[in-house]
């Protein structure tokens, strides 16, 4: 209930990233950001997308939301 209350109270879809590595994950983590507005990283994350601001795909999100943290802890310990 918390983490959707968080995801509502959110004014612009857009400052929320979703993220899967995983293979059984990445359709869920598409539909959702389909659905929601919200931007989403499906397979291999990419080093440099959260802190690296001359790259393409920079993202600067005010929500990060992880299907599997073992997984995709790289993805968090950089942020």
């Amino acid at each position: 209930m918390l983490a959707a209350r968080i995801i509502v109270a959110l004014e612009n879809p857009e400052d929320l990233v979703v993220v899967s590595a995983r293979q059984f994950g990445q359709r869920a983590v598409f539909k959702f950001a389909q659905h929601t507005g919200a931007q989403y990283i499906g397979g291999r994350y990419t080093p440099g997308t959260f802190t690296n601001q001359i790259q393409k795909q920079f993202l600067e999100p005010r929500v990060l939301l992880v299907t599997d943290p073992t997984t995709d802890a790289q993805v968090f310990l950089f942020l």
